[in-house]
């Protein structure tokens, strides 16, 4: 398989010891389930590999940036109707704000880990959106006065203008998806730095977008969740 890898899954086992199925079966579980470093150590002893759960999370912050970013070039393209929202992570014991958004479908179309809630930060992950999937046709966001400015001073440059709605109700779907992310990181009681926080925030998000299917495939396959993940490292 080795031979099959990614450059830059392969340029970062160099420096893991451990074989490539232990190591990815462990990140995967991780971000995956509400498990935390010390359950996934004590799960590897009972299969009699002992991996201890500091270099789970070494394992972690070297791997997953590379398969999040292989996973980007994969991703099925989104709607053009957007609903725009952020909510509260706690970093280092303060809360931080990662502001997401999904199409009306509930396809996830991005996200972005910010320090602080203001207009700067909610156009920043307006663009980086736009960048990453194109520009929609209609954004849906609460009342926030910071998230209208954001977009209203974005769009001052472009050609096409996109509708904008201001609703708490239609914005429901973005607020019940925060959920899936916000039950997998409570069992980590909190991140310890930011750097942390983003990496292991955009890949417990990947987790969640490859359970939505939103990951290219050939037609007529069917893929569990599990080997979506591992064939980002090939």
């Amino acid at each position: 398989m080795k031979q099959n890898l990614n450059p830059a899954v392969a340029k970062v086992l160099k420096r893991l010891h451990y074989p490539l199925d232990i190591i990815l079966m462990c990140v995967r579980w991780y971000v995956a389930y509400p498990l935390s470093l010390r359950h996934l150590e004590q799960m590897m002893a009972e299969r009699g590999i002992a991996v201890d759960h500091s270099t789970v999370h070494r394992w972690a912050m070297k791997l997953l940036p590379v398969l999040e970013k292989a996973f980007r070039c994969r991703k099925r393209p989104v709607g053009k109707t957007w609903r725009m929202d952020e909510t509260y992570i706690k970093v280092k014991g303060q809360w931080k704000y990662l502001y997401r958004a999904v199409d009306k479908a509930g396809n996830t179309v991005d996200f972005l880990l910010r320090a602080h809630r203001d207009k700067t930060a909610a156009r920043r992950h307006f663009e980086k959106s736009i960048d990453q999937n194109g520009e929609p046709d209609t954004v849906t966001i609460d009342r926030s006065g910071a998230n209208l400015a954001a977009l209203e001073r974005s769009m001052r440059d472009r050609e096409v203008p996109i509708k904008i709605r201001q609703s708490k109700y239609l914005n429901n779907l973005t607020e019940q998806d925060h959920r899936a992310i916000k039950r997998r990181t409570r069992p980590m009681l909190g991140f310890k730095s930011f750097r942390c926080a983003r990496i292991l925030l955009a890949s417990i998000e990947l987790m969640h977008i490859l359970a939505k299917g939103q990951k290219q495939r050939a037609r007529g396959s069917h893929r569990s969740d599990a080997d979506q993940f591992y064939d980002l490292a090939i």
